[in-house]
């Protein structure tokens, strides 16, 4: 047993040496971890009002839109004042898939708007290179019957809108609607004006080449247009195989056999 001069050692020594207390780590880890756990919840808490000042905006955005009850009949007057067939709300499989994949990948997905394309946009007005994000086929629709125009008021009028017509109609029903709407260039309003007017055919008909050259047409129907740009036709048709490749509709070897196609034995384009 150790002993000091004055007999037993202190309590809590052994040897005269002190033992450390059990249990207990150094003051400085506690402190690190509880400025963590305030440093979480401060960003927690920043989320979650940056999470309700957004559905805030966007419920006073759909709140100041117009109705969107009369966007059939608005499709049918763009068709009626061109002298335009309607495909009577059948969505060609070629051209619908040419389309989304180019327009709109997330279309089924997304409720009206695509989060990356809004962060895209918002960094493109931050950054001063304009609007990068790309507009879902909603808000497209949105600036064919409501809100042309590519202000900024004029946009969030478009998101607006865009929400009010995924509440009320069908995704098919909505993509309908926009391919019967849209201008295809050289006086083609429609899918099924556009496939007669370039091709001959019915929509439901177009080959792969042909529904793929004729969804790329929408983003700049002037541009684009085979009757006189056909370079620029067929670079953006190049585009959108690629973008059948990379959502999985098509291979890399179909894609590059269908760009090789020929585009139909009464098709005569220059440019």
């Amino acid at each position: 047993m150790s002993t000091t001069l004055l007999g037993k050692s202190p309590a809590g020594t052994e040897n005269g040496t002190r033992r450390g207390r059990p249990g207990r780590g150094r003051p400085g880890r506690g402190r690190r971890a509880r400025g963590l756990g305030r440093w979480l919840g401060r960003c927690a808490g920043a989320v979650l009002a940056l999470v309700v000042v957004a559905a805030l905006s966007l419920g006073v955005l759909v709140l100041a839109s117009p109705s969107v009850g009369n966007a059939p009949q608005l499709v049918n007057a763009i068709l009626a004042t061109h002298r335009a067939p309607s495909d009577h709300g059948q969505i060609p499989f070629r051209l619908g898939k040419a389309l989304l994949a180019t327009e709109d990948s997330r279309f089924y997905h997304d409720p009206a708007l695509d989060p990356l394309g809004v962060g895209r946009a918002v960094l493109g007005m931050a950054t001063g290179n304009g609007n990068d994000g790309g507009a879902t086929i909603e808000q497209q629709l949105a600036k064919m019957l409501y809100a042309p125009g590519t202000s900024i008021d004029v946009e969030l009028e478009q998101v607006g809108v865009a929400l009010r017509l995924d509440a009320m109609y069908t995704k098919v029903r909505i993509l309908a609607m926009y391919l019967n709407a849209a201008y295809f260039g050289d006086g083609a309003y429609g899918c099924t004006a556009a496939a007669e007017h370039y091709f001959g055919l019915p929509p439901g008909r177009l080959s792969w080449a042909q529904a793929s050259l004729l969804a790329g047409l929408v983003q700049a129907p002037s541009e684009y247009d085979p009757h006189g740009h056909l370079a620029l036709a067929r670079s953006r048709q190049r585009h959108v195989l690629a973008r059948l490749v990379a959502t999985g509709v098509l291979t890399s070897a179909q894609a590059a056999r269908i760009y090789a196609e020929p585009l139909g034995p009464k098709v005569r384009f220059y440019g």
